[in-house]
């Protein structure tokens, strides 16, 4: 079993982090620079010990862009301009404008957040990307495989519904759904803090969930370990 944690509002991050090590279970973060309940930004300054830590204990780390860059289309090539993309981040100083962006440029976005999290942990990334929501198209994951940067996404059961709002899907029937639906080497995807959802998913979902699985007899690894990375990862250090 993968679990994964892009940020947000990084709120429950020490909560999350006190599991997860209560438990000992190594995971993979997926990390963009974005609004925080305390602080100026998930990569800013003052979750820089929360990151240290999290690096001292295993676990893995990856770029989810950094100002949470959006793919919002495709504009082909033509005699003027090579491929290029439609682009809105939801952070940083260009929040909610549409931007355009070439490979290069789309590249420079992962990669920013990438030496940002070096900087964080003191290791080195791993060399995955996961697109804001899941958006892509086969050019954008082109692009990026080309400046190193194999695309992660998660396992349909693997959806663990976070983000969705409190009032109609409840912390219990999330626990429920994922406890029933995940299989042997899911990706799962959570977060550490989402703005909208009023009755928070950590703690409520977060420990029976993994104390559920592992009393299945699931275990937890990173995707340094999935088969599926692993070659890419030895071929990109």
């Amino acid at each position: 079993m993968y679990l994964t944690f892009d940020t947000g509002h990084m709120g429950i991050a020490p909560l999350v982090a006190d599991v997860l090590r209560r438990h000992d279970v190594k995971v993979t973060f997926f990390a963009a620079n974005e609004a925080t309940q305390e602080g100026e930004g998930s990569l800013g300054p003052h979750w820089a010990p929360w990151w240290r830590a999290r690096a001292a204990e295993g676990h893995a780390f990856a770029s989810h862009t950094y100002d949470h860059a959006y793919w919002r289309g495709d504009i082909p090539a033509d005699a003027s301009h090579p491929q290029r993309f439609r682009i809105r981040p939801s952070a940083g100083p260009q929040q909610g404008r549409d931007l355009v962006l070439d490979a290069a440029g789309y590249c420079a976005e992962i990669r920013r957040s990438a030496e940002r999290l070096r900087d964080l942990t003191g290791q080195a990334p791993l060399p995955l990307f996961r697109a804001p929501g899941g958006k892509t198209s086969p050019a954008l994951l082109a692009a990026a495989r080309g400046c190193g940067y194999a695309h992660v996404g998660w396992a349909p059961a693997g959806f663990l519904g976070d983000e969705l709002p409190s009032e109609r899907f409840s912390n219990q029937a999330l626990l429920d759904k994922a406890l029933r639906d995940v299989r042997p080497g899911d990706i799962l995807l959570a977060h550490l803090g989402i703005w909208s959802r009023k009755d928070p998913w950590a703690p409520a979902v977060l420990e029976p969930l993994i104390v559920g699985l592992q009393k299945k007899g699931f275990c937890f690894a990173t995707l340094r370990q999935h088969p599926d990375y692993r070659d890419w990862i030895s071929r990109h250090p």
